[in-house]
């Protein structure tokens, strides 16, 4: 009895713990040998619908989350994605939700995807507030949010997080500069959980990231303003 007892407490505690990547829906297959994963407005983007995936369950570990959303897209050769609304009842838009959500899939030709030149995100990944400064101007970044900055061309920023032994960058508004991605984080994350693109660049406690894995953060973080 004791034995039966504890095995239902495990299986609870994986179920409670646990998360499903699914499809909900293929509509297509496309095939292509892309690595990379990006977000894009569907509505602006000329885009080939390829399916949908839901994901169930949250999980604080987001490089192994990642890896599942990734693995299951390239399923079907889908190079994009989108996030999408449940329908609710009274027909506004719910928030989103960071334990059972959509993402739209998509292949898109790489001439299509928009750019987005002379921009900066910094992502926030701790546990707690984090305090920063940028060219010496304090500023709060609340767990799992991020702040997107655009560079004034010439200008030089340095970013600080502010602690002792702590990391600092600086990074320069320039012409057609791409956008660039920097992961604020209190340890050190998995590399490379989704194939052979990179995931980071370790920089002390300030962590360059790629793009596919930023977008994916930048879509179940929330954007903390300006």
């Amino acid at each position: 009895m004791k034995s039966l007892i504890f095995l239902l407490m495990i299986g609870f505690g994986c179920f409670v713990n646990g998360q499903n990547v699914i499809f909900n829906k293929i509509e297509k297959t496309h095939a292509n040998t892309d690595k990379f994963f990006y977000k894009v407005n569907p509505e602006t983007t000329s885009a080939e619908y390829l399916g949908e995936i839901e994901i169930q369950g949250f999980s604080s570990n987001d490089p192994e989350m990642f890896g599942k959303v990734y693995k299951k897209a390239k399923e079907i050769g889908a190079n994009a994605f989108a996030f999408k609304h449940f329908e609710s009842i009274d027909g506004n838009a719910p928030q989103f939700d960071p334990v059972h959500y959509k993402l739209s899939l998509f292949y898109v030709a790489p001439e299509n995807f928009s750019k987005e030149d002379n921009v900066i995100y910094l992502i926030s990944s701790a546990s707690k507030p984090q305090t920063i400064s940028i060219n010496d101007k304090k500023i709060v970044l609340a767990p799992r949010t991020y702040r997107r900055i655009i560079l004034e061309k010439g200008s030089v920023y340095t970013i600080s997080t502010r602690k002792f032994l702590g990391s600092s960058i600086k990074v320069t508004g320039q012409e057609n500069q791409p956008v660039q991605f920097f992961q604020l984080a209190r340890f050190s994350v998995h590399e490379n959980p989704y194939g052979s693109a990179g995931i980071s660049i370790k920089s002390g406690d300030i962590i360059k990231l790629e793009q596919s894995y930023a977008q994916f953060l930048t879509t179940i973080y929330a954007d903390s303003g300006n």
